[in-house]
């Protein structure tokens, strides 16, 4: 069949769940047996996310090939349980640096570089490279922001010329617009997805299937006043209304047939889903038959999207086990000694997560020292872990001014140090050591048991590990190291084995967590959480 584009547009305001809608269709389709990848177009001119403060712009999602991408792409992944890579995630700034780059080297003869080809043909080489196993793969293409933005005019006028190259039945198109209720009057208004879905039409783009989100369902009369000015049939107008938990939308999906409407565009064989295993984790998330309370102390708490692969990680270890698990959202900046006990009084397990500055450290050392000294699950991710080293190199080695050379440069014991490789690197944007890692694990350790295998590959974003001047004080004090790179050259993982679940990570194990395969670490976690609910 060759490779076949859906393209997925939002109208009237953003936060419609676009991205959503495109992942829970990779896995529709890919539950009818269809190879799917997935590609995000976002219209900021960053050239990634990676210098982003994640309170402005949410968590950033790294690639097995070491991509800082939007964290869209971990709602792709975990959805449609494939690993993307670099040509997933495509910015404008990312087009704009690469045809400034062709026009200094000359490849444009001279003439005037203008949005329209260059621009627009720089686009369009970015769909062409969303390849997946196979050339019988469709790629589903987010676009961000609305249609009313002037940052997506030159990403949707690429689309309208993309669709005339490939011929409308290989490439189709999902406008996803508000349908919004008016509570005084109780009416379903259908204007504002008519001027959005008018505007997309003004640019020479005709959606096959208008998308509507909405809080209450639509009569059959809001669906045909939404064909009819929108030129489209009535099937394909479609209802995305909320649902109760995320990993429920592709089931809703289903019960909407929008898969069957986009292979019928496309015309493709529409084959009988097998979505047993999905539907099945989506009865153990709402039937759970423990409940757990997991702390995450961090610094960027006030965002929650800051944390999001890590949150949804730990709600894929619940569904493993079985447990709903409440997050307590922990600001690292607002604990002290005279707080912990209450901060933590109802918690059964503690995370923290990765980030970057000195800002909240402290607090983080002390949620390591609070969970090491009584016996709570605990989990530490890059810095997570790195605070956990430092608590155990000042309060169980004595060391008291332990800290990381990132936060205190002149400290005596600098347990965590900045890696060889990055003491020259000067610009901040995809320096760090980015992508996935091989990881050697140690037989008799926690985390060989959890993961059933030696040898292991984690994705990871930092530029300090652990200082190995300091490795033999920390084993000969309690502090196991259980996880080396290949060349035992760097410190991946660590364990208290005294304790009923202390582990720390260097890498990123949020990132390759899926809702019907929870990550070993985290199914662990939540495992050793229930136990110590179990035995109050």
């Amino acid at each position: 069949m060759g490779v076949k584009y859906v393209f997925v547009t939002g109208g009237v305001v953003s936060g419609l769940g676009k991205g959503i809608t495109a992942a829970s269709l990779g896995r529709l389709l890919k539950a009818r047996g269809y190879s799917v990848t997935m590609q995000k177009f976002d219209p900021y001119i960053n050239i990634d996310p990676g210098t982003m403060n994640p309170i402005q712009h949410g968590e950033v999602f790294v690639t097995e090939d070491g991509t800082e991408t939007d964290l869209d792409l971990g709602h792709y992944e975990r959805f449609i349980d494939e690993s993307l890579d670099k040509n997933s995630n495509v910015t404008t700034g990312k087009i704009y640096w690469s045809v400034l780059q062709k026009e200094r080297h000359g490849d444009f003869g001279g003439g005037t570089v203008q949005v329209i080809p260059h621009i627009t043909n720089e686009i369009k080489d970015r769909f062409y490279k969303a390849k997946g196993p196979d050339d019988n793969t469709i790629a589903i293409i987010e676009v961000g922001g609305t249609v009313g933005d002037i940052e997506s005019q030159p990403f949707l006028e690429a689309i309208r010329q993309f669709q005339t190259d490939v011929g409308h039945e290989n490439a189709a198109l999902i406008h996803v617009t508000l349908i919004p209720y008016l509570k005084a009057s109780g009416e379903m208004k259908t204007k504002p997805t008519q001027a959005s879905v008018r505007e997309l039409q003004g640019m020479g783009i005709r959606p096959d299937v208008v998308m509507c989100r909405t809080e209450h369902p639509m009569t059959d009369d809001v669906r045909s006043k939404i064909a009819l000015f929108c030129n489209v049939s009535k099937e394909r107008v479609l209802q995305n209304l909320d649902v109760e938990y995320l990993y429920e939308a592709p089931l809703a999906m289903e019960r909407e047939q929008l898969a069957d409407v986009i292979l019928d565009v496309l015309k493709l064989e529409n084959k009988t889903p097998d979505l047993a295993d999905w539907e099945e984790m989506v009865s153990n998330l709402k039937s759970p038959k423990e409940d757990v309370i997991i702390g995450i102390v961090g610094k960027y708490t006030a965002l929650h999207d800051a944390y999001l692969s890590v949150s949804e990680a730990l709600k894929h270890g619940g569904i493993s086990c079985k447990a709903k698990v409440e997050m307590k959202w922990i600001d690292s900046e607002e604990i002290n000694e005279g707080n912990l006990k209450q901060t933590f009084a109802n918690v059964d397990g503690i995370l923290v997560p990765g980030g970057f500055g000195k800002r909240g450290t402290e607090g983080m050392i002390l949620a390591s020292k609070y969970a090491r000294e009584n016996n709570i699950p605990y989990l530490g991710i890059c810095l997570g872990m790195q605070m956990a080293i430092v608590d155990f190199a000042r309060n169980v080695i004595g060391y008291s001014d332990a800290n990381s050379a990132e936060f205190n440069p002149d400290t005596s014991h600098p347990v965590i140090h900045l890696m060889p490789d990055q003491e020259n690197v000067e610009n901040r944007g995809g320096t760090l050591r980015l992508g996935a890692y091989p990881c050697v694990l140690d037989k008799d350790s926690r985390s060989y048991m959890l993961y059933g295998s030696e040898n292991i590959s984690e994705r990871h974003r930092h530029r300090y590990e652990v200082n190995n001047d300091f490795r033999e004080d920390l084993e000969s004090n309690g502090m196991k190291i259980v996880g080396k790179s290949p060349d035992d050259r760097i410190v991946e993982m660590i364990e208290i084995s005294s304790h009923p679940f202390f582990v720390g990570t260097q890498a990123h194990p949020e990132f390759k967590s899926r809702p019907n395969r929870a990550h070993p670490l985290f199914r662990g976690l939540i495992k050793a959480a229930i136990k110590k609910r179990e035995s109050i």
